[in-house]
């Protein structure tokens, strides 16, 4: 049995398992209903945490990243994937739609600013939330950068790290024809929307199994399939806001707005060996922020779940928690 300290358990870096205090289903208008939860202290510092993807959706283990005893810990599934209605939906379903949820988020739990936590499309969606209600934003924790650019993209659906996998590469290039493959994101999105739902899934499974097996250094090539009706959910969301470059301006409209956050202290945590969102893009932005931190784990991957980043992005969270008025929290 591992040896418990104060609320954490030695050995794997995250604090004990907790429960949440609240549970809602918000209507958040077209339709959609997301789910939201909130853990830990209610009179707590508060924080909330943006899952990856789009369409990750969260998990009881995102809440063990922070102190329960100090931290008021707001988690919810974006529109269209996890617990939120309806499922796998794109209707009306944009990065814009999630900054407003996020906001009346934070105005239905009477939360005047919050710590913003984000990973991968998460840390995306976090900066952009922050360009659009600074005055909202403590600080921001951020992993494995993502900027939703079309280099990005290109890297990862367009054979740069097919060139590390190719056998990996193969199996999800194959599935479409040849004179498909120069836009794989078009060909998939042509079969993940076609109306049948045998091939829906059976593309989804394929797509998210190309990103899964990438995701961590401990577990590299794994090709394990995931369930349906979250490979159905997380492809179809993911294709869908890629097609439309995250419905963002240009391609870099999150480093040409990094004046509006220059104010705001980040901490960008980010593997070393991220095959998925390589470290080129939080360098690049950690060089237009001025009060940013960042910190590159060497032997780390992409993955939330590595040891090195999971330690990191801990004593991040527990840093912050001794800086509470220094927030202005």
């Amino acid at each position: 049995m591992d040896k418990v300290v104060g609320q954490r358990r030695s050995g794997n870096h995250l604090y004990s398992p907790v429960d949440p205090f609240d549970q809602q289903m918000l209507e958040v208008g077209d339709g959609h209903r997301v789910y939201v939860e909130q853990c830990g202290n209610p009179n707590g510092i508060p924080v909330v945490v943006l899952h990856g993807g789009p369409g990750g959706g969260c998990s009881p283990a995102m809440r063990r990243y922070f102190d329960p005893d100090v931290f008021r810990i707001v988690l919810f599934d974006q529109r269209g994937c996890g617990r939120s209605r309806p499922h796998a939906s794109v209707e009306a379903n944009t990065t814009w739609h999630l900054v407003a949820d996020i906001e009346q988020i934070r105005k239905k739990l009477d939360i005047e600013r919050w710590i913003v936590f984000g990973g991968s499309w998460g840390a995306t969606l976090a900066l952009i939330y922050a360009q659009s209600h600074a005055n909202h934003v403590a600080a921001l924790i951020l992993r494995g950068i993502f900027l939703m650019t079309k280099p990005e993209l290109d890297w990862f659906y367009g054979g740069g790290a097919g060139g590390f996998w190719p056998d990996l590469w193969a199996s999800f290039t194959s599935l479409v024809p040849e004179d498909e493959h120069h836009d794989l994101i078009a060909a998939y999105n042509r079969r993940l929307f076609s109306g049948d739902i045998m091939q829906e899934t059976r593309f989804a499974r394929a797509w998210a199994g190309w990103e899964n097996a990438l995701a961590s250094i401990d577990n590299e090539g794994a090709t394990g399939e995931s369930p349906a009706d979250y490979a159905r959910a997380f492809a179809r969301l993911e294709n869908h806001y890629f097609v439309n470059g995250g419905f963002l301006s240009d391609d870099q409209q999150i480093l040409r707005r990094m004046d509006r956050i220059a104010h705001i202290p980040g901490f960008i945590i980010q593997g070393r060996y991220d095959m998925i969102c390589p470290p080129a893009s939080a360098y690049q932005l950690a060089q237009v922020w001025p009060k940013s931190r960042l910190k590159i784990i060497g032997k780390a991957g992409h993955a939330l779940s590595e040891p090195g980043i999971s330690a990191e992005l801990v004593r991040t969270m527990d840093l912050m928690g001794t800086q509470k008025h220094r927030l202005g929290l």
